[in-house]
């Protein structure tokens, strides 16, 4: 199962469905933007286009047939001109419709996993909307004169909504949500109790990736769960959120917030590590091994390449690190074997997951 938000959570699980129809999609509902903010805000219920985008990544083109992938085409329309519909996509829509007609969103999105021809189900953290405020420094005080001067550069400003939270210029501190406990949705508990992988990230970091931990029955289901837990880091900080963030960097606000939290494998990017040894010491502060290898877009793009994260995670999954080079120098676990792992070659009917 896969636990994240937007355009990570996206790329995530476009790469599992290349290796398994049984996933389980866990999505942030905290936004507050575009056509899921206005939907949300009119209707009063939960934001839809992380849901949306999840269902999109799990349905794919390759296993559908022309009445699924029609509608996967007309699930991701957008409305276009300046009236009313503008900038809605029909799927957002169709969902709002679907949670209104049934009452209960899950139903609602596994109907919708009807429609699209998904085998696997998509479920919200929580069945009640939430919001995430964050404590952001260095934020340019608006008032001109000598008081405060650079000095208000170090107050935390409390930044609400998840947009703003994206796209506030500043370092964020640490984030929360609102409602403080919200509760889970009972599903998506269930679902990580009984996980054989997990996967947390990529994504946005503070917006789509740490508000999992902060939803306390989701997070106890998490740290109790016996499944290996697999974490993906970004491929490059991203502007507002991370900025100048180090991969090591996202693991230290990773463990400020979660503490408890433990982890089997980090996976990332070699181009995006600069110093291996400094995240081989931020993995270890969760129990985890790391796994670096070319995950990344051959365009250059900070986007995933799906077939290398495919694999990456079929390796993970089997706790099988690859070797990578100059590993045996800078302290990255190699490819014959990890403590507990299986020793023997590489071979494909080792790539199922489990």
């Amino acid at each position: 199962m896969a636990l994240g938000g937007g355009h990570g959570l996206h790329a995530t699980l476009t790469a599992l469905r290349r290796l398994t129809d049984d996933i389980t999609a866990v999505v942030v509902v905290a936004d507050d933007g575009g056509s899921s903010g206005r939907i949300r805000r009119e209707l009063d219920i939960l934001p839809l286009g992380d849901l949306r985008m999840a269902l999109g990544a799990l349905a794919g083109q390759e296993n559908a047939g022309p009445e699924n992938t029609l509608w996967q085409r007309v699930f991701e329309h957008r409305y276009g001109g300046h009236g009313a519909l503008a900038g809605h996509a029909v799927g957002n829509l169709l969902l709002a419709g679907l949670v209104e007609v049934l009452d209960d969103p899950v139903a609602a999105l596994d109907q919708a996993c009807r429609l699209l021809g998904v085998t696997g189900r998509v479920l919200p953290m929580s069945t009640q909307p939430v919001d995430i405020e964050a404590d952001v420094t260095g934020i340019q005080p608006r008032r001109s004169g000598p008081a405060g001067g650079d000095q208000d550069r170090d107050v935390a400003h409390r930044i609400r909504g998840q947009v703003a939270v994206a796209t506030t210029p500043g370092r964020v501190q640490q984030v929360r949500l609102d409602p403080r406990r919200p509760k889970a949705c009972p599903e998506a508990v269930e679902a990580l109790r009984t996980a054989d992988v997990i996967t947390l990230g990529p994504g946005s970091w503070f917006s789509s990736v740490l508000p999992h931990l902060l939803v306390p029955e989701l997070f106890t289901a998490l740290v109790e769960s016996e499944a290996r837990k697999v974490l993906v880091l970004n491929l490059a900080p991203q502007p507002g959120e991370t900025s100048g963030f180090s991969p090591e960097q996202h693991l230290e606000v990773l463990a400020a917030h979660a503490p408890r939290l433990r982890l089997d494998v980090v996976v990332a990017d070699t181009s995006a590590v600069p110093e291996p040894d400094r995240l081989r010491r931020g993995a270890e502060a969760f129990g985890a091994d790391i796994l670096l290898t070319a995950v990344g877009a051959s365009d250059g793009s900070p986007r995933h390449d799906p077939e290398a994260l495919a694999e990456a995670l079929a390796d993970a999954a089997h706790h099988r690190v690859e070797q990578s080079a100059g590993a045996a120098t800078n302290g990255v676990h190699g490819g014959a074997t990890v403590p507990g792992a299986d020793p023997r070659p590489h071979q494909e009917e080792d790539r199922r997951w489990p």
